[in-house]
């Protein structure tokens, strides 16, 4: 479910310094002491964000604020220590960084990205990179953690992410790409194009549920739609894509009842 492990990023200006840089540290990861210390003595720690709730972004925070005295923001007020809880389009300033807060619901409610604004890039207000969490990831598919994601939620935060990807928002100055840095696998180098492949994936899988549903016939249950879709998905893995199936048999209901 994390591929290689959670990703943690220590963000700062100053890197390089005489003295200890001071630096953000993102989703310290699960409670590991040799982990959070690394993260510890990888600067002055000012802050801790944290893109979501999940326990593989968040168990490691608290023990990371007793380390270091840096308060820990989230968008769940649960998962705030000594911080207040974050807002979609605040901008943050610390340790010479300057971080945008987007709201992303959908892989889980409370789900945010933080754009990092390039001071080169200032004058088109640009965004050089993205820190995605579990929005998009560094290979494969995002699960939906179904009723609290939501796919029609999913699906506008794909939106905002490609147009931020494409420029519309002053993401692509003079050309230059947006990187995506996500909560799990490797560092990806253009935000619309995998914003888009993520859209196009959804709606592949959408047809294949829409196309199960009605070869099954009445109203199957997200267990026997997910063996016709989700058939060539290990069987660790069998109860993160029913949760998916739930997701898009509710997107397709309400979709069918707007009518």
């Amino acid at each position: 479910m994390t591929l290689d492990g959670t990703n943690s990023y220590v963000l700062s200006a100053f890197f390089g310094s005489a003295s200890p840089a001071p630096v953000v540290v993102v989703d310290p990861g699960p409670l590991i002491e040799a982990h959070l210390e690394a993260l510890a003595a990888a600067g002055t720690v000012e802050l801790i964000l944290v893109t979501h709730r999940h326990a593989d972004h968040t168990e490691g925070s608290a023990r990371l604020r007793e380390l270091t005295g840096a308060p820990v923001r989230a968008a769940h007020p649960d998962f705030c220590h000594g911080g207040a809880p974050l807002r979609g389009g605040e901008l943050i300033r610390a340790a010479g960084v300057e971080i945008e807060v987007l709201a992303t619901p959908g892989h889980t409610s409370d789900s945010v990205c933080f754009a990092l604004l390039d001071l080169d890039l200032k004058h088109d207000g640009g965004t050089s990179q993205v820190l995605t969490g579990d929005t998009v990831l560094g290979q494969g598919s995002t699960v939906l953690d179904y009723p609290d994601g939501r796919l029609a939620d999913y699906l506008d935060s794909l939106e905002t992410l490609h147009v931020l990807g494409g420029g519309v928002l002053g993401g692509t100055a003079g050309g230059r790409p947006v990187a995506v840095l996500p909560g799990h696998g490797p560092v990806l180098p253009d935000l619309a194009a995998i914003a888009a492949a993520y859209q196009a994936h959804r709606r592949e899988r959408l047809a294949q549920v829409r196309a199960a549903v009605e070869h099954l016939g009445g109203e199957p249950s997200a267990g026997a739609v997910a063996a016709v879709v989700y058939g060539d998905v290990p069987a660790n893995l069998q109860g993160a894509a029913q949760l998916s199936v739930q997701a898009q048999l509710d997107y397709l209901r309400g979709a069918t009842s707007a009518r």
